[in-house]
């Protein structure tokens, strides 16, 4: 995983703790959200990823993930905008979260391929704005 976490943390600029953390967040919500098949084999084609998303999985969601979880719960989405709002709660501004959603995109299709990257994109409505 060290390989994946120094990309996107001199990609984005970001210390390798805030880097893993962000990582593990980001893949926690695609397991969540995105269609199951294809972002599991994307998820176990990237080295560790499967730990990060064990570890990081969750975390963060003081005030984006209430929020995010309210916003679902009356019907406003939450979705990907929730994901950027607990990363900001981490201390990214958006130009970090889309450089880290690029970066680890790119990764992703380095080990799983274009086809099952593309598939995990689509199935999650807004991501495509960020990657």
């Amino acid at each position: 995983m060290n390989d994946l976490v120094s990309r996107v943390s001199e990609a984005v600029g970001i210390d390798a703790a805030l880097a893993e953390k962000a990582i593990g967040m980001m893949l926690g919500f695609l397991q969540r959200e995105a269609a199951d098949g294809p972002v599991a084999r994307m998820i176990e084609a990237i080295p560790g990823a499967s730990d990060l998303v064990a570890q990081y999985n969750g975390e963060g969601e003081g005030k984006g993930g209430l929020l995010g979880s309210l916003m679902s719960a009356i019907g406003g989405g939450g979705g990907v905008m929730a994901l950027a709002q607990q990363l900001m709660s981490q201390g990214l501004g958006m130009g970090e979260i889309t450089g880290l959603a690029k970066e680890t995109i790119a990764v992703a299709r380095e080990h799983a391929g274009n086809d099952v990257v593309d598939e995990v994109v689509a199935s999650v409505p807004g991501l495509s704005q960020f990657v």
